[in-house]
């Protein structure tokens, strides 16, 4: 467990939440980030029905539709919302639009301090509402053993994607701002950590039992940026999430950083219960810098899914086996599933991980 928090008075019976939390369990636990998308040919017809991505998400009846989707078809022990981390921008008064082929586009991105007093304070329960009916539909209609996660975009990748204007491959307009306007981004960076402390707060009232905070564009920063301009931010709100419920049950919080494996040890003192990890770490290397007081989550390459079965219960097995089968382990892919992947493919995954971690945690009492 990690030592830094203290247990919940009555311990989860769901596996997911015991294994983020460091407890005992009989076998490690799976979700997939991406798990509700565009790889599923359910998917494909509520996206369809909806008529575009983005309402797909404010259509509250839907999005949940589309999360419990996977839940449905696989032997998954968690389930995600359906959402997209770039809602928050734009409840802060962003024009956001979702390009066919190309992904999100900010058609005004920022690119000066002034630009700052246009963006608003969002009231999760005002502009972002929708995503929280979501919240409560999917609650109402998950099996009960079930925990729903919700997430947030950490604020280095919301600003990365408010000023570049949508997805990059060299980040040239936010790194002129890091180094040519420090002040700027790091005022930017403050009121993205409220916005996101307040959204994630809002969706642990209304029954998310996790958060994850996605850093997908951490790794494009050297170790000193990224501790003052990715990890700071997140370390301020984890700090101002209610953790704890008043019956005493503990939310976890996750914490994935893309090609962060280099800054392990400063992940792990920003609070968080759980580091998840992409494919480019050993597990057991993590493990062996951070010890056992912080649970670890990840992290096959998802390219392993094109593979054919059996290749994919090797790959499987190999990453179970590097954790041994010891506790605070949640498997996981090292980034979402792309997609065009066979969702026979992530049925392999599942059972896979249901039937070999078992087999390894009863060798290992054995």
């Amino acid at each position: 467990m990690n030592t830094t928090h203290s247990l919940p008075s009555t311990p989860p019976s769901s596996l997911f939440l015991r294994a983020c939390l460091g407890l005992e369990v009989e076998r490690t636990p799976v979700w997939l980030m991406r798990q509700a998308g565009r790889y599923l040919p359910e998917y494909r017809e509520v996206r369809k029905l909806a008529g575009d991505f983005l309402a797909l998400c404010k259509t509250p009846e839907l999005a949940a539709r589309v999360t419990l989707q996977p839940i449905e078809r696989f032997a998954l022990d968690a389930a995600i919302l359906f959402s997209d981390i770039l809602v928050i921008p734009e409840a802060m008064g962003m024009t956001l639009t979702f390009l066919e082929g190309e992904g999100p586009h900010f058609p005004t991105p920022l690119n000066r301090p002034a630009e700052l007093e246009r963006l608003v304070l969002p009231d999760p329960e005002v502009q972002l509402g929708y995503v929280l009916r979501a919240v409560r539909t999917i609650r109402q209609q998950l099996p009960a053993p079930i925990p729903l996660i919700g997430f947030s975009g950490s604020p280095w990748t919301l600003a990365t994607y408010m000023i570049e204007g949508g997805s990059s491959k060299k980040f040239t307009r936010i790194k002129t701002a890091l180094y040519d306007d420090p002040h700027f981004l790091d005022a930017l960076l403050e009121r993205l950590a409220v916005a996101v402390t307040d959204y994630l707060n809002a969706q642990i009232d209304h029954g998310v039992a996790a958060v994850q905070l996605f850093d997908t564009w951490g790794g494009v920063l050297g170790p000193d940026e990224y501790r003052h301009f990715s990890l700071e931010p997140m370390a301020r709100i984890i700090a101002g999430l209610k953790r704890l419920r008043p019956d005493g049950t503990r939310i976890p919080v996750i914490l994935f950083s893309k090609g962060c494996g280099g800054y392990l040890e400063t992940i792990a003192a920003s609070g968080c219960d759980v580091i998840g990890l992409d494919w480019t770490t050993p597990l057991d290397q993590a493990r062996s810098r951070l010890g056992p007081a912080i649970a670890l989550q990840g992290n096959l390459d998802p390219a392993v899914l094109y593979a054919q079965p059996g290749r994919i219960r090797t790959e499987v097995g190999r990453v179970l086996g590097t954790m041994g089968g010891q506790n605070g382990h949640i498997f996981n892919l090292g980034h979402g599933i792309e997609p065009n992947v066979n969702p026979e493919r992530v049925a392999v995954l599942v059972q896979t991980v249901h039937e070999e971690s078992r087999r390894i945690k009863l060798n290992v009492v054995a």
